[in-house]
């Protein structure tokens, strides 16, 4: 057998591959697990990137469509070709994954393709497609499977008619109508892909408000600009069945809090409620890894499970359940491996909504801030006001910071407009060194773009913002 490993990691999502390459820049011996045959988990393959592809696509057929002759362009007729704008996805999707293997074999990561079992805390046996069985040493072990689709009870996805994201992202055709059962980012962004492109969209969603968690205008905000694309809603709303035919699913559903029945029925219904852990084949149980009621892994402050030299990362572990955290993880038990002191701030993570105007959410809400009795100011922005937004036609939004009444420290920034998910990178920036929204509105900020919109909201928390 060979020398062991100094790392293994089960899982090559967004958490995995990064972990990989930082241990490997660290010096450290590390292979990783995959069993998909490609690299980039579900964000890569049925996930973030597939679904941005489709976002940015069915953003230009909705311009090119509604928008362009206000701009004095003026064309006969736009049509839809799904084949290529499918294709173009696909191809999206595969540069990226060999991209990553590309980046494995730069930093000498040994890439493992095969189903990954941790037999004991040294050991990782590997089954491949063929059913060949290889056996691992390792001196440490990083599970990092990501989580899988959560399933509604009485509603059985068959991937063709009532479908996942997995099988939202693969439609062969634009169906005339579709529910979405779930109001949250994955619902939304999803919806609003096929909502561009012609299909007529119902949301149903359990609670009383779409987006929950994010701050109170936020989600005003964005029900109504959903509403006014033509996106329908049906809050507080429980789905109890379905049933499919050739004609399409019908839905019965009925009010959450008690109520009438009734039924719904549309070409295509999208199940988006959630995730859970996925840890299946991993032999978690059996090894003594602790889990939670829900099936998280349970770990320390290291990322440490129950069992010493074990470790986890990712959406496997909750918390927020989002690539670019997996990441922190990946980076920060690498760099505690080799030796250093990395770290994860649980309390800067931003949180993105890709629809058109996007969302993107910061810290503390005004909620959250009201709740636990914390003293603070707010400053807001509209989009409208911004000279950039005005000349670019996108002036839905604003920008909202929040800081402490005393010191000024920023506590919590949130977005809505064009470009939101880049814009509140400044906001992360500023929280992460302990910034002031004073640090904000002192720094310049170039003329005219969408960014000035976040030093006015800055400015605007001791009433000095200049253009409104």
């Amino acid at each position: 057998m060979s020398e062991p490993y100094d790392v293994i990691i089960v899982g090559g999502g967004p958490g995995g591959y990064v972990g990989a390459i930082r241990a490997a820049q660290l010096g450290l011996k590390v292979a990783c697990v995959e069993k998909r045959g490609n690299l980039g988990g579900t964000c890569l393959n049925v996930g973030c990137i597939p679904s941005k592809a489709l976002l940015q696509s069915s953003h230009h057929f909705q311009s090119a469509s509604k928008e362009f002759p206000s701009h004095g362009i003026k064309m006969k007729e736009v049509s839809l070709d799904l084949k290529i704008m499918m294709g173009r996805k696909d191809k999206v999707v595969d540069d990226l994954t060999k991209g990553i293997e590309f980046l494995f074999k730069k930093n000498n990561v040994d890439y493992i393709i095969g189903a990954g079992k941790i037999t004991a805390a040294d050991t990782v046996e590997v089954i491949s497609f063929k059913g060949e069985k290889e056996v691992f040493k390792t001196k440490n072990i990083i599970v990092a499977t990501g989580s899988d689709v959560a399933p509604l009870p009485g509603v059985k996805i068959d991937e063709s008619q009532i479908v996942s994201s997995t099988g939202a992202l693969a439609l062969g055709k634009v169906p005339k109508s579709m529910i979405v059962v779930g109001g949250g980012v994955i619902g939304l962004e999803l919806g609003s892909v096929w909502r561009r492109l012609g299909a007529k969209v119902t949301v149903v969603e359990f609670l009383d408000n779409i987006l929950p968690g994010m701050d109170g205008d936020v989600v005003g905000q964005m029900s109504r600009i959903m509403k006014k694309q033509g996106l329908k809603f049906k809050l507080k709303t429980k789905v109890t069945s379905a049933k499919v035919s050739k004609t399409g699913v019908t839905l019965r559903v009925e009010p959450h809090d008690g109520g009438p029945m009734e039924s719904l029925k549309a070409d295509v219904v999208l199940v988006a409620i959630g995730r859970r852990p996925y840890s299946d084949g991993l032999g978690l149980e059996k090894l003594g890894v602790t889990t939670d009621k829900r099936g998280f892994i349970t770990v320390d402050h290291n990322l440490q499970t129950s069992i010493s030299g074990v470790y986890a990362i990712g959406d496997v572990i909750g918390g927020p359940m989002l690539a670019h955290k997996a990441e922190e993880e990946g980076v920060a038990v690498a760099e505690r491996l080799a030796g250093q002191s990395g770290h994860v701030n649980y309390d800067i993570i931003p949180g993105i909504v890709y629809t058109w105007p996007e969302a993107a959410s910061l810290g503390k809400t005004e909620e959250d801030l009201n709740k636990k009795g914390i003293d603070y100011k707010a400053g807001k922005f509209p989009f409208t006001a911004n000279s950039r937004a005005r000349a670019n036609a996108d002036s839905d939004g604003f920008v909202k910071i929040l800081a402490d009444a005393k010191t000024d420290k920023v506590l919590g920034v949130h977005i809505v407009g064009p470009a939101a998910g880049d814009l509140i990178a400044e906001a992360v920036s500023v929280m992460e060194f302990g910034g002031s929204a004073e640090d904000i509105a002192r720094t310049c900020h170039a003329h005219p773009c969408l960014s000035e919109a976040v030093k006015e909201a800055a400015l605007a928390l001791d009433g000095r913002a200049i253009h409104i």
